[in-house]
């Protein structure tokens, strides 16, 4: 790995809150959260597409632990204003959040926001929308909160299908994401049969008492004008606080490893870029061993390639690299970012990274890959700058 590599526990950080600037009207405020590899990023591009398309202005704000973000470059290529919060949760940068609010604001005025947080995060309604509404009630109008549930792994955590699975602090983050949602979306049903898709909506119905559940693919469509249009006409509905061991919610964060990095590519030969991150998620997965991936995401965005971009995704162990976005020409050169999530020491990680990338670009004539930013790490612990009570955040 490059000098630039870091390693250890990443710190949770808050910026400065800067003054917030009045709105003629209200906006709306979205939030589609779930655990890592669930879909939140192509459901919140479907989501803010659906909304331009009905005339509105809509602002992005992505979050992750570290910096250099697949997310965002994919959202950003899509034409969409998007802010990035790295360096901690929403929840633990409750005021960088309302600065990428107020960043948006200035440069385009958005009727909307949609706000992805930290596919490892959970607690978000007492640290993220109570205090959005209490303090920023003039700005936001707060829509129920979406958690999606990818269905294969929902059906491997619920015990519906055998399979290695995360270790019992990793599941009680998934399973504390699925119990604050005001809507329990089921995406990729398309994945599912109907008996499966019936067996998993009545175990999540049992184990989850009270939530609204909904099945969607936005691969087909299937179920996503229901869901939108629910989202559009209701408002988030207090609630008593869910209640979360911030010890268990902390190590289980901490068994995962992370890492962020940036390549540059050069070729003295044209190749696809398509083909070069299928093979190259391959080869990572292959290093990682028995590893549990919780996600790796890439982009590659080609040299003079005009905001184009390939990108693929592999969300488990046994999942085949599936490309979400492609280039429709070859490349000779470009940047390439990976984020790559999984219950293992960031270390292996790191090798894992670090032996795939020759192996891979070995494959393909004249081609040469530069480490230009790494950082691999565990999360801090969890820090909210506020955490609020539903009771709490309607008497004041």
């Amino acid at each position: 790995m490059s000098d630039e590599s870091k390693s250890g526990t990443k710190p949770n950080g808050n910026a400065d809150a800067c003054a917030t600037k009045p709105r003629v009207a209200t906006a709306r405020y979205f939030m589609i959260g779930g655990f890592l590899g669930a879909g939140k990023t192509t459901a919140v591009a479907a989501l803010a597409q659906r909304l331009v398309s009905a005339g509105m202005r809509v602002g992005l704000i992505t979050n992750d632990q570290g910096s250099e973000l697949v997310d965002t470059a994919m959202l950003r290529a899509r034409g969409f204003a998007t802010e990035e919060i790295a360096g901690g949760c929403f929840c633990c940068r409750f005021d960088s959040l309302v600065d990428a609010a107020d960043r948006l604001d200035a440069a385009s005025r958005p009727d909307a926001f949609v706000a992805e947080p930290v596919g490892s995060c959970t607690d978000l309604v007492a640290t993220v929308t109570y205090p959005l509404r209490r303090m920023y009630g003039d700005r936001f109008r707060i829509a129920p909160l979406s958690v999606l549930v990818d269905p294969v792994r929902a059906e491997q955590v619920l015990g519906l299908a055998p399979s290695r699975k995360f270790s019992d602090k990793v599941l009680y983050i998934w399973r504390k994401q699925v119990e604050e949602a005001d809507l329990i979306v089921i995406a990729k049903r398309d994945l599912l049969d109907d008996a499966r898709l019936a067996r998993l909506r009545a175990r999540l119905k049992e184990e989850f008492p009270g939530r609204e559940i909904l099945e969607v693919s936005v691969r087909t469509g299937a179920g996503v004008d229901g869901w939108f249009a629910r989202l559009l006409a209701s408002e988030q509905e207090a609630r008593p606080q869910m209640e979360v061991d911030y010890d268990v919610y902390a190590e289980g964060e901490a068994l995962l490893g992370w890492l962020n990095a940036t390549v540059k590519i050069e070729s003295a030969e044209p190749f696809d870029a398509n083909e070069l991150l299928k093979a190259l998620a391959d080869a990572v997965r292959s290093r990682l061993g028995g590893a549990e991936i919780a996600h790796l995401k890439m982009t590659f965005n080609p040299r003079d390639g005009l905001g184009a971009l390939a990108a693929v995704s592999v969300v488990r162990n046994d999942h085949v690299p599936e490309l979400r976005m492609e280039l429709d020409e070859f490349a000779v050169g470009g940047q390439l970012i990976l984020n790559l999530r999984a219950e293992a020491d960031p270390a292996l990680l790191r090798d894992a990274v670090a032996g795939a990338l020759p192996a891979t670009t070995a494959r393909f004539a004249g081609m040469k890959a530069t480490l230009e930013h790494c950082e691999h790490f565990r999360p801090g612990r969890p820090t909210p700058t506020h955490r609020e009570g539903a009771v709490e955040a309607q008497s004041r």
